[in-house]
Formats: structure tokens, C-alpha cells, sequence
């Protein structure tokens, strides 16, 4: 059965990022006043690669069940990690746990207390707003280096993709780059490419369509089109997170807000997480 293949150290699988950079970007995030698009890509991005630490964390330390990359694509196309791990490319998630930019202290409310109270906020991934966006680009650099990743661990959990964007791509038609990246297969299945459309209003997300009917505009059915369908394990999972799926529904969100991308990101990974 595809995509039930267990997650071991020595045949981890990949969750790469595809991060759009572009000047719109700092625009604010559909009914986020205040927030920009790119601020809450960032906050979602770090909040989501500590859940990964804390999930790969055991007793003897952190497993290296998943090795983590992040591309983002403004006035450059370029692997994105900060600090020491400033342009390389898929790493190790305890390289990744030892290797913050730098950790943020914080305070939030928990339970019925009124006294905030502190914590720590590793950031990896930081801010970034300028340029145009070229789609195309990224997936051709994602395509090249999963390629790699793919013939070094073949017999394992295939890599999950994740493109987050608030427009089309000003490079060309990213179909045909997207094909190639989804033709990428272990013995467990073909490589799953999730695309995410940022708002820039506060117009209800569209979540996880079937058909492309469902959508508004052009570039909408593009970034459909692109997207993987999503597997049995993949549906069960949104539909126990409260999404409406169906037999044909595939990994995109149109004109989501930030909770629809938080919520996205959490199932784009969940179900590698529970396969061990």
C-alpha cells in the first residue's frame, strides 16, 4: 500500500518548503491587520520545524527521521535556512535542532493563568519580501535536489513538497516544472506537491477542492492542476481536522488566511509523522 512505508534513521524521508518571496508578499494576510503575508509564512515555517524537533526528539536524542529544506524565491532563487545553516540544502533534523538562527524568548498565556509566562521560539526562517516570483525556478531547484535525495534513500516515506504563494509565477507556466517534480517516486509512492494561495482579503479559504470547477480564476486551476491528489492516509487525516474532503481532493488551499495555512502545514506532515 503507498505511502505506509516506516520512518527509520537510515531511511528518513524529506519535507522541503517552496517559499515565495516576492514583493507582495509584504502585503497584510487576509483578516491579519497588521501581519504581513511573509511574517506569517515565516511564523508558520519555524512553528512547524520545532513540532518536527519535538516529534524526532527521544530519549537518546534527536532522530533523524526526516531531513528538512527550505527554498525561497524573490529577487533569488536560493536554500533559505539562516545562520549556520545559510545556503545549504536538505538537513539532517538534528542538525536542524542544533542549529537555530538564533531563539527568541516569548510569552504566552496558558490555561486559566493571567501571569504570561515565558518560553523559548527557535527561528530558522526568517522574513523576506522582494522581487518577482519565479515559480519555475524553485521547482526545478526542488526537482534537482530530490532527485538526489530520492536515489540516495529510494526504499522509504516519499519527500512531501509544500509552495506557499500569493500569486502566479512570472517565469512562465509552472505545470510542466511541477509534472517533473511529481514524476520523483521511492518505492513507497511518487513525491507530494502541496500548494498553498495566500489572501490578501478576508474571503472564505477554499480548502482541498476536487475538481477545478470549484475555483475562481485561472491561476487558481493552475495551482490545482500542480497539486498532488491527496492519499487515502492524507484525506482520513484532513477529515478528522474538520476539512470537507472528497475522493478527488487534492493538497491546495485557495485564498487562505493564516490559520488555514497553519492548519494546512499540520496536515501536509501529520500522517508522516504517525507512519513509524
Amino acid at each position: 500500500m503507498p505511502y505506509s512505508a516506516e520512518l527509520k534513521r537510515t531511511s528518513p524521508s524529506c519535507i522541503l518548503f517552496l517559499i515565495d518571496q516576492s514583493r507582495s508578499m509584504a502585503e497584510a494576510i487576509g483578516g491579519q491587520a497588521g501581519q504581513s503575508k511573509a511574517d506569517g509564512v515565516a511564523e508558520g515555517i519555524n512553528r512547524l520545524l520545532q513540532n518536527l524537533v519535538f516529534k524526532c526528539a527521544k530519549s537518546d536524542g534527536v532522530r533523524d527521521y526526516f531531513h528538512v529544506g527550505v527554498i525561497g524565491y524573490g529577487d533569488k532563487v536560493a536554500w533559505s535556512l539562516g545562520g549556520k545553516l545559510a545556503g545549504q540544502r536538505l538537513v539532517p533534523v538534528s542538525v536542524l535542532a542544533n542549529n537555530p538562527l538564533r531563539v527568541e524568548e516569548r510569552t504566552r498565556k496558558v490555561g486559566t493563568s493571567t501571569t504570561p509566562q515565558k518560553y523559548k521560539f527557535p527561528v530558522w526562517f526568517e522574513t523576506v519580501a522582494n522581487g518577482k516570483t519565479p515559480m519555475c525556478a524553485a521547482l526545478a531547484l526542488a526537482t534537482k535536489a530530490l532527485a538526489e535525495f530520492v536515489r540516495r534513500f529510494s526504499d522509504t516515506f516519499p519527500p512531501i513538497v509544500i509552495n506557499i504563494s500569493d500569486g502566479k509565477a512570472t517565469d512562465g507556466n509552472p505545470e510542466a516544472p511541477a509534472t517533473q517534480l511529481r514524476k520523483l517516486s521511492t518505492t513507497d509512492g511518487n513525491v507530494l506537491l502541496f500548494n498553498a494561495h495566500l489572501s490578501s482579503s478576508a474571503a472564505k479559504p477554499i480548502e482541498f477542492p476536487g475538481a477545478e470547477d470549484e475555483l475562481p480564476d485561472l491561476d487558481a486551476c493552475t495551482l490545482f492542476r500542480m497539486s498532488s491528489p491527496l492519499p487515502d492516509k492524507f484525506r482520513q487525516a484532513a477529515g478528522a481536522d474538520g476539512f470537507r474532503v472528497q475522493p478527488t481532493s487534492r493538497g491546495f488551499v485557495f485564498n487562505a488566511d493564516l490559520v488555514s495555512v497553519v492548519r494546512f502545514l499540520d496536515v501536509g506532515t501529520r500522517v508522516a509523522h504517525t507512519v513509524r
